[in-house]
Order: structure tokens, then sequence, then C-alpha cells
């Protein structure tokens, strides 16, 4: 004899209305103070949600407002509305810059990427000291990549997520050009090592990788 499922036990499994998804991600979003992807929202919210399309609305509903749901790498975060940044800046005291070898590093690594120690001193024309690559790490502004299958197997160096959100960034193809570093400030009007200027002058193509075997 066939046994009828439990009504009361399927429905247990049923998704949240569409509308109440929106809620659960927007909550999820707003709590956290960091970047959240697709797979996290779909470990946080109940069985048979759809996050992604929750997402859609939600980025929908926000346009025009005050804060927008913007992409970071391949996760999702509410950022202020861009034209009202301003309202959210206050005097600060700096405490330190990047060294010109820091910056240097940290351009190279963000146009170049994926891209190894040797890679980086090749364009800069100069040994990178443990103390620069160490600094930038510790900003959580690159991370190791994954090494080449080449001889040495050399490990690479690639931007982080966090360099991604500081910036206002989707991925690392929406980098800005060198002109927009330099009028943000965060460049001087120094000529850059020959590998920069020559980034300069192709600021505009996208950065595609590099050919090379890696391990996974």
């Amino acid at each position: 004899m066939t046994q009828t499922p439990d009504p009361i036990e399927k429905s247990l499994f049923e998704a949240p209305p569409m509308g109440e998804q929106e809620r659960m991600v927007e909550a999820i979003l707003f709590a956290s103070a960091e970047p959240v992807s697709v797979a996290e929202l779909i470990s946080r919210m109940p069985h048979g949600c759809d996050p992604a399309e929750a997402l859609v609305y939600v980025r929908k509903r926000y346009e025009g407002r005050g804060v927008h749901l913007v992409r970071v790498g391949d996760a999702w975060a509410m950022r202020t509305a861009p034209d009202l940044g301003h309202l959210m800046r206050k005097e600060t005291v700096e405490s330190r810059k990047l060294s010109r070898a820091a910056i240097e590093t940290l351009a190279i690594v963000a146009y170049h990427q994926p891209v190894t120690r040797a890679e980086i001193e090749e364009i800069r024309g100069v040994a990178v000291s443990r103390g620069t690559v160490d600094q930038l790490l510790e900003l959580d502004w690159i991370r190791l990549g994954r090494r080449r299958m080449t001889p040495g197997r050399p490990v690479t160096f690639v931007v982080t997520e966090h360099f991604l959100d500081h910036f206002g960034l989707e991925s690392a193809r929406d980098l800005p050009g060198l002109k927009e570093l330099r009028a943000a400030g965060l460049l001087d009007n120094r000529p850059l090592p020959t590998g920069l200027q020559k980034t300069e002058e192709d600021e505009e193509e996208a950065t595609t990788g590099q050919s090379e075997l890696f391990e996974d």
C-alpha cells in the first residue's frame, strides 16, 4: 500500500514567497560587515530559496535610493550611493602613506595579475623588498595566488576582494586608469617604471591574465 506524503512535512520544505526572500537577503547584507556571496546566502536561508533571484529584485528596488546593492567580485554588498559619498566623509589624521615602492608594486599586481615577484621586479627594474610585499599583504590588498607550473613553481600575487571593495570595483577589469589614480592623489606626477607607462597608454584594454599553466 502506497503511503501518502504528510502535507505538513512537505510544507516545511516549501520556499518562502519571493517577497520574504528579498527581506532575508536585505537583512543579511545590512548586518554583514563584509560582502556576502550567493553561496553564503544559500547556506543561511531556508531550504528552497533562490537568493540569486532575490538579489535581482533587491538591486532593482534600491535603484535611485541612498544606498545601492553592488557586486564586489563574486559577492554582494550594500553601499552608499556614489553621489552621496561626501556626506559620509570626515576629516581624519592620515597615519601613513604607502611608499612609492608599495604603490608601484600594488599597481603592477593589479594591472598584470596573476604576477610573480620576478615579474614585478622585471617591470620595476629593481628588487622588491619583503617589507613592501608584507605591507600590502597586511593591508589585505593583495594575496597569494596559485603557483605557476614552471621551474621553481613560483607563487603569484593577485588583488583581493577587499582591494576591489575599497575602490568600489566589481572586478579587476574595472580598475581606474593611472591618470585617474593620479587625480585621486594616489600617485604622484613623477615618471613611472616602463612597464606601468605602457599600461597607462593601454589603460582601456581589459586585463585577460596570462597563459601559463597553474597548479591547482
